[in-house]
């Protein structure tokens, strides 16, 4: 377990060393903030009602679920593995005294922690932003749910992305076939819509279960389980590709 701790520790500060973070933060930022405030302006000028006190949050979070965040997470995910094969720097880390499994799974645990971040980062500047429009602690406990929920669909996508990472033979190549792969996952929700619940990508938008009306159970442990199982096997197939790499 210590080893396992240790890998962990190493991951997070490689991680912490990447320019990336920084781009990542100053764009989501950027972008909540001129967002927010044009949205705003538009509530104020035309009275129309855009979006009412505390919802900016949950309205942004659909476009940096598909876009930002995961871009950033495939990022880290991606050098995690073609990156550090391509530049030689997984020797080192596979030459200390932990075997290849815990060295994968300290992998995972980095890259969650790193969504996890993310999308706290975004939901926070995304909070300070719905500010100047009104806020209430019912719409606090409303987001906190929304962005907690969100954080499944989004890693079980970094589990595939870094099986993907396993398998290409550069950091391109395995951004490039993630996203063909997302691409035709959601194509085969339109193609397909009879076996659309059966896609995990189908899910992303899943915490919408949580914050209505309704509080539907059976729909929630159903798309739990589906997240469990895309998330079983990309993890597992992954370990075996990483288990048989050669370095």
């Amino acid at each position: 377990m210590q080893n396992l701790k240790a890998a962990y520790q190493n991951e997070l500060f490689k991680i912490s060393k990447k320019k990336k973070l920084i781009v990542a933060g100053i764009l989501s930022a950027a972008l909540l903030a001129l967002i927010g405030l044009v949205l705003i302006g538009l509530n104020n000028i035309t009275g129309i009602g855009l979006m009412s006190k505390g919802e900016f949050a949950i309205l942004i979070l659909p476009f940096f679920e598909y876009t930002i965040i995961p871009l950033f997470t495939a990022f880290v995910a991606i050098d995690m593995f073609s990156g550090e094969f391509s530049n030689d720097t997984i020797k080192l880390t596979l030459t200390r005294p932990i075997s290849r499994t815990k060295v994968y799974f300290s992998k995972v645990l980095a890259c969650a922690t790193f969504l996890g971040a993310f999308l706290v980062f975004t939901m926070l500047v995304a909070v300070v932003v719905s500010l100047f429009n009104g806020f209430s602690a019912e719409s606090l406990v409303k987001i906190l749910i929304t962005y907690i929920v969100t954080f499944i669909p989004l890693l079980v996508f970094s589990l595939m992305v870094m099986l993907v990472s396993n398998f290409s033979r550069g950091s391109a190549s395995a951004f490039l076939i993630s996203v063909v792969l997302f691409l035709t996952f959601k194509g085969l929700e339109f193609a397909f819509p009879i076996y659309k619940s059966f896609l995990f990508t189908a899910g992303f938008d899943w915490y919408k279960l949580f914050v209505g009306n309704y509080f539907n159970v059976s729909k929630i442990l159903r798309q739990l389980l589906i997240f469990a199982g895309s998330g079983t096997v990309f993890l597992f197939g992954g370990i075996w590709l990483f288990d048989r790499r050669a370095i």
